[in-house]
């Protein structure tokens, strides 16, 4: 007689035909198994009234010995033990719940007294599983990590493009541009290197939309669950066609469920002295170019870039969702993203030449990022065009320090109010900051490319060449 299949240690299943009769057993199993849960929740209470106190009813050091047992059960039958004990761990805290809930201790509420509700997110791993990275978008993402890493470290001599739409709100409109992108990033590629903008959140100064994770829908519905599915779905579109993405970090949750598919991250003005998000960055696995603060100040952006080369640790959730202290090894690629502020800008080669001696004081890499958007173009987005010629003039005359430009650009020119009746929405217009039009977008970086083609090698070979 066969002997059955083994699918992990003594465990041992029956063959079966077809798929439903694998279901159908899987249900039974289920049934046995929930029953199981009833009698150990059954103990579990009546383990409660023997131990209550004053001070609860958890026991920590019986929690202990409880998943130290089912860990070593867990390596016998040869499963996963650290999903063993999050399961045990979920359990248990279930399990209390109900027994205080039970008639334990009606103690005053003292927390979450302006929650209206939980709402159950995926863990990211899960997220992941429905929307696994494909070979071909992981390949974009590594190559484009590279790619960049190397212009920083200055063995690529292109320049990097980070260029797209202020944010997100509309995928098909968004996937229509990168595919415009991936075609003109072909064109350019011996001069520039493109990196599609994809930002998803959007930090308010007092109201407005908050981007598409935190309301897909764009009517203060916040579906945040589906947001996130939907953001992450966009990012392997655009990854599978070949073009790398950069986005802005803003909540710390996030990347856990996307950076996975990020080749270029910034962090904001408002957040570039946030102990979070420089703790966040340190972490990260894509270079960060942190901006300088609204007022125009770069000393934080230095200080964020010191700080996120070195190792950090802090409280996070892991790819199960559990909270976790995260440790960090510290990111050696972080940069300066000069972006203007305080009523000026600080693209012109005086504050250029200012932000290189900051970075050199602090012993820092002259890495320079131009924001060609925000300040430095006073929101006019026709203005772009004029900041990127004069930093391209800066680096046919000898500048070596900027490494790259950003460009707010869209399918349609300017941006619109989201307004009640989405069907009158522009298509491939921005909701949120004016944006260059495509057409002028194109323009001005084939124009770029002109100009810096002959220019950049000598950045590797050592002298600059003039145009």
């Amino acid at each position: 007689m066969a002997t059955p299949p083994k699918e992990a240690g003594s465990a041992t299943i029956a063959p079966c035909q077809t798929l439903q009769e694998v279901r159908e057993r899987i249900d039974a199993l289920d049934q046995d198994l929930v029953a199981l849960l009833a009698r150990r929740r059954a103990y579990a209470l009546a383990a409660g009234r023997f131990k209550r106190t004053a001070d609860g009813v958890k026991d920590p050091a019986r929690e202990e010995q409880v998943i130290a047992h089912v860990r070593g059960l867990a390596q016998r039958e040869d499963i996963e033990p650290d999903l063993v004990e999050a399961l045990y761990r979920d359990m248990i805290a279930g399990f209390v719940r109900v027994e205080l809930a039970a008639g334990g201790h009606p103690l005053e509420r003292t927390e979450n007294l302006n929650v209206g509700s939980f709402e159950a997110m995926p863990p990211p791993d899960q997220l992941k599983q429905r929307l696994p990275v494909s070979e071909k978008a992981a390949v974009t993402v590594v190559e484009g990590r590279r790619t960049v890493e190397a212009i920083l470290d200055r063995s690529d001599p292109r320049l990097l493009v980070v260029v797209g739409p202020c944010s997100i709100h509309d995928p098909v409109a968004g996937l229509e541009y990168a595919r415009r992108l991936r075609a003109l990033a072909d064109e350019l590629a011996d001069t520039l290197f493109l990196v599609m903008r994809v930002y998803y959140e959007k930090p308010r100064t007092t109201t407005g939309w908050e981007g598409f994770t935190n309301d897909p829908d764009l009517d203060g519905s916040f579906h945040i669950r589906q947001g996130m599915e939907r953001a992450r779905k966009f990012l392997l579109d655009v990854n599978e066609l070949g073009l790398p993405a950069g986005t802005e970090a803003l909540d710390p949750i996030a990347p856990h469920y996307r950076g996975d598919l990020i080749a270029w991250t910034a962090i904001g003005a408002r957040t570039s002295e946030s102990q979070t998000h420089r703790n966040l960055a340190s972490g990260l696995s894509t270079p960060v170019g942190f901006k300088n603060g609204t007022e125009g100040e770069i000393d934080g952006a230095v200080n964020a870039i010191l700080s996120a080369a070195r190792p950090h640790a802090f409280l996070g959730i892991n790819d199960q969702g559990r909270s976790a202290v995260i440790r960090t090894r510290g990111n050696r690629h972080g940069h300066l993203v000069l972006r203007g502020g305080g009523g000026r800008p600080n693209f012109d080669s005086v504050s250029i030449a200012m932000a290189e001696e900051a970075l050199a004081k602090a012993g820092l890499p002259g890495n320079i990022v131009v924001d060609c958007s925000h300040a430095n173009s006073w929101k006019k987005p026709e203005l772009q065009p004029k900041v990127v010629n004069d930093v391209v003039d800066q680096i046919r005359r000898g500048n070596r320090s900027v490494v790259g430009l950003m460009i707010e650009s869209f399918l349609e020119a300017g941006n619109q109010p989201i307004p009640a009746d989405l069907s009158k929405l522009t298509f491939g217009r921005s909701v949120t900051d004016p944006c260059l039009s495509w057409d002028d977008t194109a323009a001005v970086l084939r124009e770029a490319r002109e100009v810096l083609k002959p220019v950049l090698a000598g950045r590797i070979e050592g002298e600059p060449k003039a145009g």
